[in-house]
C-alpha cells in the first residue's frame, strides 16, 4: 500500500498537522486540514509534487472533526468532483461549532464554568469553527467500527477509538500492522480528552479519558508496527509510548485527587489551580477544564472520589 505523508500548516499551537494520501485506486485522503488559504494552498502543492491533483481523489476519510483535520473537507470534495466522504456518525464538529449546543452549555455550566466564561469560550469556538465548513449527515458516509475500507491494493479496517472526541477513528492495515492513529496516538503530545455530550445520552457527559484508555488498550491489543499519527513524528516504539501515557495519565490522577476537599470543588476550580499558568490563555482554557473534567470523571468512575450536586452544579468530594 503506498502510503504517502503530507504536513499541512494549521493556525494552532499544535503546528502542523498530518494528511495521509494512500495511492492506491480508489486514491484516498486520510484527514485534509483546516480551512485556510495557507492549507489549501500547501495540499494542493504537495499533491502536485506527487503527480496528484484533487481530481485524482476519489474519497476522504476523517478521523475525527475537529478543524484542523476536517475543515478543508467541503473544498476538497468539491474541487475532486464529489469524492465520497466518511466520518462516525458520533462526530458533530462538521455540523456545527464547538459548545454551539444547549447540551454543551448545560454540561460546563453543571462543571461550575460561570456563564460568562462559558459564553467567552463559546464566542472563541465560534471563531474557530470558521475554519470548516459545516457538511449535513446526508453529506457524508458512516464508518463503522470493524467496516473494511477496500483498496486495490490492500484494505484497511476501522476501528473506533473514542476518547480524544466520542466518535473518533484509526484504521488499521492488519497486513504489517500499520495504524492511522488520528489524534489518538501522538509521538510527543498526550491526546486531550475534549468534554462533549454522550452521544447515547446528550444530557450526560461522555466518559472521555475512561473511553480513551480503553481504545489506547485496544491499540495496544493489534501489537502495532507503525503508527501515523494526527500530529508530529510516526510511532515505531508504541509500547513505550503506551506506558508512557499510562504514567502521565496515572500521574495527573494524582494531582487531581489531591485538590479534592470532602466539602466538595467543582471541575472548573480544579482546573483553574491544575493549570494556573495558561489557564486565561483561549483555547488552551478550555483544553484545561476538559482535562479536569475527564480526570474528575475518571476517579469517580473508579471509587477514589465522590460525586454530589447543589442547585445546576455538581462537586467533587473526598
Amino acid at each position: 500500500m503506498k502510503i504517502i505523508p503530507l504536513k499541512i500548516p494549521t493556525p494552532f499551537y499544535v503546528g502542523d498537522v498530518n494528511v495521509y494520501v494512500i495511492r492506491e485506486d480508489p486514491i484516498t485522503l486520510i484527514d485534509v486540514g483546516p480551512k485556510t488559504p495557507e492549507a489549501f494552498a500547501s495540499l494542493s502543492d504537495q499533491l502536485g509534487r506527487h503527480g496528484l491533483g484533487f481530481s485524482d481523489i476519489r474519497r476522504i476519510i476523517l478521523t475525527h472533526s475537529h478543524e484542523d483535520h476536517c475543515g478543508l473537507t467541503k473544498r476538497v470534495r468539491d474541487a475532486a468532483g464529489n469524492a465520497d466522504v466518511f466520518i462516525h456518525k458520533w462526530e458533530t464538529g462538521h455540523l456545527s461549532g464547538r459548545l454551539a449546543s444547549d447540551e454543551h452549555q448545560r454540561l460546563l455550566i453543571r462543571c461550575g464554568v460561570p456563564l460568562n466564561v462559558f459564553e467567552g469560550l463559546r464566542s472563541m469556538y465560534e471563531e474557530i469553527s470558521l475554519l470548516s465548513d459545516s457538511l449535513a449527515h446526508s453529506e457524508m458516509n458512516e464508518l463503522t467500527d470493524e467496516m473494511e475500507i477496500e483498496f486495490d491494493g490492500g484494505s484497511l479496517k476501522v476501528l473506533h477509538t473514542p476518547g480524544h472526541t466520542p466518535g473518533s477513528c484509526s484504521f488499521i492495515r492488519e497486513a504489517d500492522r500499520t495504524i492511522f492513529s488520528g489524534d489518538c496516538v501522538l509521538k510527543r503530545i498526550t491526546p486531550n480528552p475534549v468534554v462533549a455530550p454522550d452521544p447515547l445520552d446528550p444530557n450526560r457527559r461522555f466518559p472521555s479519558l475512561s473511553e480513551y484508555l480503553v481504545s489506547l488498550a485496544r491499540v495496544r491489543s493489534f501489537a502495532p508496527t507503525l503508527i501515523y499519527g494526527g500530529h508530529g513524528e510516526k510511532v515505531i516504539d508504541f509500547e513505550e509510548l503506551f506506558h508512557r501515557y499510562l504514567r502521565a495519565i496515572e500521574e495527573r490522577q494524582k494531582a487531581v485527587v489531591s485538590l479534592v476537599t470532602a466539602e466538595g470543588i467543582t471541575a472548573y476550580d480544579v482546573a483553574k489551580v491544575l493549570f494556573a499558568a495558561s489557564f486565561d490563555a483561549d483555547v488552551h482554557r478550555f483544553l484545561a477544564i476538559s482535562e479536569a473534567i475527564a480526570h474528575l470523571d475518571h476517579a469517580v468512575s473508579l471509587g477514589k472520589i465522590g460525586i454530589e450536586s447543589a442547585g445546576d452544579v455538581e462537586y467533587y468530594t473526598k
